[in-house]
C-alpha cells in the first residue's frame, strides 16, 4: 500500500469519526465502519476478501 491509499483511509477515518455523537447505540455502525477501515489500512484482513476478520468475528 502506498502513502496516497494509506492517507486515503485515515482521511476517511478521521472523517467518520468526527460524527462520533458519544451515544454508544447510535455510533455503533460508524464505529465499525472506522474499524475494518483500520484493519484494511493496517493489512489485518485483505480488502478484497469475502471473508471478515476471523480473529475478532468482525
Amino acid at each position: 500500500m502506498n502513502e496516497t491509499q494509506i492517507q486515503n483511509y485515515n482521511e476517511q477515518i478521521q472523517a467518520l469519526e468526527s460524527q462520533i455523537t458519544g451515544d454508544m447505540f447510535a455510533d455503533m455502525e460508524i464505529r465499525d465502519k472506522i474499524h475494518n477501515l483500520k484493519m484494511e489500512r493496517d493489512g489485518v484482513k485483505p480488502t478484497d476478501s469475502s471473508i471478515d476478520c476471523v480473529g475478532c468475528g468482525s
